[in-house]
């Protein structure tokens, strides 16, 4: 296979397991169960929404790596709110999604970059938090077209952009 194709070829779907909002920047997630993602703004309630345009409007963080950086930092479990991500999502290798447009559910996402700690990890999961987080903080991605995310929302590559990868 031409490496075009195996980029277009994606047929794993995830599913959106965990939403948190933070009202401002340094404030506490809210955990929800659904929410509002806003067209070139990101998700209602959450501070990056406050203004337009921007490629960090939302992150994302893999569900599969939380055991693993719960190991690595000598937690029993790791609660998805001390990563500070907007949406945990399990099933789907999010790092394949990175440059290329997505599904959550209606709502369709382009992702923007990959998204590393901030030195607030070493306080929060302990000495060597930033370190064990680098290559697993997840990513960034901007709102193409908006609607409702909720838990349990599917999670998978746009399938018009696969089709087009693949010609």
């Amino acid at each position: 296979m031409l490496m075009h194709e195996l980029l277009a070829s994606m047929p794993q779907r995830g599913r959106v397991e965990w939403i948190g909002l933070r009202p401002d920047k340094r404030a506490a997630l809210t955990i929800v169960e659904r929410v509002e993602a806003l067209e070139n703004r990101g998700l209602a309630g959450d501070h990056r929404s406050q203004r337009e345009g921007g490629k960090r409007q939302v992150t994302l963080i893999q569900a599969e790596h939380l055991p693993m950086l719960a190991a690595l930092t000598g937690h029993e479990q790791i609660p998805p709110e001390w990563l500070r991500r907007n949406i945990v999502v399990s099933g789907i290798n999010l790092f394949a999604l990175r440059d290329r447009r997505f599904l959550m559910g209606d709502v369709i996402l382009e992702g923007t970059g990959t998204c590393p700690p901030c030195s607030r990890m070493e306080k929060t999961l302990g000495a060597g938090g930033y370190n064990a987080m680098r290559g697993h903080g997840g990513i960034t991605v901007q709102v193409v077209s908006g609607g409702e995310i909720h838990i349990g929302a599917e999670v998978r590559l746009l399938e018009a952009q696969a089709q087009a990868v693949s010609l």
